[in-house]
C-alpha cells in the first residue's frame, strides 16, 4: 500500500472548526487510499483527549505541542527577515526532524500540507522527489491584506507586510509542488490571478456537509421559548473575522430591527468568546452562549441564520450547515464567496446594513404572519437541495484523490482503514 506524509497545522480533529471539518474528511478519505503519516501541531490542550481517535487511521503520528508564547516569539523573529510570520509560527525543529526521518527510509512517495505554513516541511531538496500537494484552503494572503484594509496604523503596516511576504512564499510553493488546492472556484480563480506562473497547477475541491447530521428538526427540538422569535450566529467567537462580523451587527443592525420586534432575540453561538463579543450580552436582547454541547437546536429555532462577515476568505462552513438545516440565511457577499446559491432562492444576500433591516424584517413579520414557518420555506427547502448536490463531502474529495493521482472512482484497497464519518458538534468558522 502507497504511503503518504499527511501534515496539517491542528490535529484534524474534533471537527469543530472550518479548517478541522476539512483536514478531518482528508484524513479519513486519505486513509482508505494510503499509509498515513500524519505530523501536526495541538494548539488547544482538549484535543490531547483525542490523538487515539486520530492515531487509528494513521500508520504512524507526531504530535507538537504549539505553545503559543513561543510561537508568538517566532513570528516576531520573522520582522528581522524578509520571511513571512505565519511561517515562523509554525516552524519546529522536532517536526523537521521527524519528517526527516520518515524521508530518509525512502519509501514515501506522496506528501499532503495542509496549509500553507506546512509546506515548508517538505520544501526543498528534500522533498524534491515526492508527489507534492499543497492544500492551502484559502489564500491567506489575502485575508491579511483585508486585515491590513480594517485595522488602523500600526497593525494595518504590520498585515499588509505579512500580506506581501506571504504571497511571495506561497507563489514559491505552488511553483515548488506538482499540484496546488483550495476550497472553491473562486479562491482558485483569485491564486491564478495572484501566482499565473502556477495557473495550470491551481485547482480545488468543495468542501461538504454531513447532511444527515444536519438536518431539518422539528420545532420541539428548539431551545427557544414557544413564539420566540431570534436571529443565530454561530462560529469560534475568538476568530477576528466572526468577532468584527457580530460587533458590526450589534453596532448597525440590531437596534433597528429591535425596535420593530421588541421581543427579537440575537443568539450569539460559538466557542472562546473574547472579552469584546461577552461584552454584546450587555445589549438588550443580544444572548452570547458559549461553547454549547450541539448547534442544531439553535439554528433549528431560529427565524433567520445571520452571516454578516466583512471579513472572509475560502468557504464559510456556518451557512452550509444553516442551509443544510433548511433555514433561511441572510449574509454579506464575503460570507458567499465560494458558495454557488442563488440569492433570492436558496438564500438572502445583504450588502449593507439597510439591507440586513430589511430581509430580515420581511423574513419576520411574514414569520409573524404564518407566511413562512420555519424549516417549511421554499427557499429553505432550495436551500438543503443546493448543498445535497454540490456539498457530498465523498464526491468531492474525488478531486483531491485526482491531484494525489489516485485512478477516478478508486476503491478502499484492500487492509486500509476506514472510519464512519463523524458528526460536528460544534460551531464552525
Amino acid at each position: 500500500m502507497r504511503e503518504l506524509l499527511f501534515l496539517a497545522h491542528r490535529l484534524p480533529y474534533p471537527p469543530n472548526k472550518g479548517d478541522k471539518i476539512r483536514s478531518w474528511h482528508m484524513l479519513q478519505y486519505l486513509s482508505r487510499h494510503f499509509r498515513v503519516h500524519l505530523g501536526c501541531f495541538i494548539d488547544d490542550d482538549d484535543d490531547w483527549q483525542h490523538t487515539k481517535t486520530v492515531a487509528a487511521l494513521c500508520a504512524s503520528t507526531r504530535f507538537i505541542d504549539l505553545q503559543r508564547g513561543p510561537a508568538r516569539w517566532r513570528a516576531a523573529q520573522a520582522l528581522l527577515s524578509r520571511q513571512a510570520m505565519s511561517v515562523h509560527y509554525y516552524r519546529d525543529a522536532r517536526l523537521l526532524q521527524w519528517v526527516e526521518g520518515l524521508l530518509s527510509n525512502g519509501k514515501l512517495r506522496h506528501a499532503l500540507a495542509f496549509s500553507g505554513p506546512m509546506a515548508q516541511y517538505i520544501d526543498g531538496s528534500a522533498g524534491r522527489h515526492l508527489h507534492r500537494v499543497i492544500d492551502f484552503v484559502d489564500v491567506d494572503s489575502d485575508k491579511w491584506r483585508q486585515y491590513g484594509d480594517s485595522k488602523p496604523w500600526p497593525m494595518s503596516l504590520l498585515y499588509r507586510r505579512e500580506a506581501q511576504l506571504l504571497l511571495q512564499y506561497e507563489r514559491h510553493i505552488a511553483q515548488q509542488f506538482t499540484a496546488a488546492s483550495f476550497v472553491s472556484p473562486a479562491e482558485a480563480a483569485l491564486f491564478r490571478q495572484c501566482a499565473p506562473m502556477a495557473r495550470r497547477k491551481t485547482g480545488f475541491f468543495n468542501n461538504g456537509v454531513d447532511t444527515d447530521y444536519f438536518a431539518p428538526m422539528p420545532a420541539q427540538s428548539t431551545i427557544y421559548p414557544p413564539g420566540a422569535q431570534a436571529l443565530v450566529f454561530t462560529g469560534a467567537m475568538d476568530y477576528w473575522p466572526n468577532v468584527d462580523a457580530v460587533q458590526w451587527f450589534v453596532r448597525h443592525v440590531w437596534p433597528a430591527l429591535r425596535r420593530q420586534f421588541p421581543q427579537l432575540q440575537f443568539y450569539i453561538v460559538g466557542s472562546a468568546p473574547v472579552p469584546a463579543v461577552t461584552a454584546l450580552a450587555r445589549v438588550a436582547g443580544v444572548v452570547v452562549t458559549g461553547k454549547v454541547p450541539d448547534i442544531r437546536p439553535y439554528l433549528a429555532g431560529a427565524a433567520l441564520a445571520v452571516a454578516p462577515l466583512r471579513i472572509a476568505r475560502g468557504v464559510q462552513n456556518k451557512v452550509l450547515e444553516a442551509m443544510a438545516m433548511g433555514k433561511i440565511v441572510l449574509a454579506t457577499p464575503q460570507a458567499l464567496e465560494g458558495i454557488a446559491a442563488q440569492p433570492g432562492l436558496e438564500l438572502l444576500l445583504a450588502r449593507d446594513d439597510a439591507e440586513f433591516i430589511h430581509h430580515a424584517a420581511r423574513v419576520l413579520r411574514n414569520a409573524q404572519g404564518g407566511a413562512a414557518e420555519g424549516n417549511g420555506t421554499a427557499m429553505g427547502a432550495a436551500a438543503r437541495q443546493l448543498v445535497l448536490l454540490d456539498y457530498d463531502w465523498e464526491r468531492n474529495l474525488r478531486g483531491l484523490g485526482a491531484m494525489l493521482g489516485l485512478p477516478a472512482e478508486a476503491e478502499a484497497p484492500a487492509g486500509g482503514i476506514a472510519a464512519p464519518l463523524q458528526p460536528v458538534r460544534e460551531p464552525s468558522t
